[in-house]
């Protein structure tokens, strides 16, 4: 199968091993979350906002590195200092 954002981000809740949990934490059913997740299914859509809320939640942010990569840019995390503040 072709990779894309949903296929990806379907990967990293799966690999969380904790789906319903995942739901619960961005306030959706789990039927709902894991009909959008379906690569498949062309008449459930994954949205921007319930993407950010999966990727805070599972902390993956392969959804976003490949997103990122298809534009042309590479993702880089900011950098902190030794307290977690960020540096100028």
């Amino acid at each position: 199968m072709r990779r894309s954002v949903t296929s990806i981000t379907q990967n990293a809740v799966l690999a969380a091993r904790r789906s319903k949990w995942v739901a619960q934490q961005i306030g959706k059913p789990y039927p709902t979350m894991m009909r959008e997740l379906n690569p498949h299914d062309h008449s459930a859509k994954l949205g921007a906002d319930t993407l950010l809320e999966i990727m805070r939640v599972t902390r993956d942010v392969a959804a976003l590195e490949y997103m990122a990569q298809e534009m042309g840019y590479q993702l880089a995390p900011r950098q902190t200092d030794a307290t977690g503040s960020e540096q100028s």
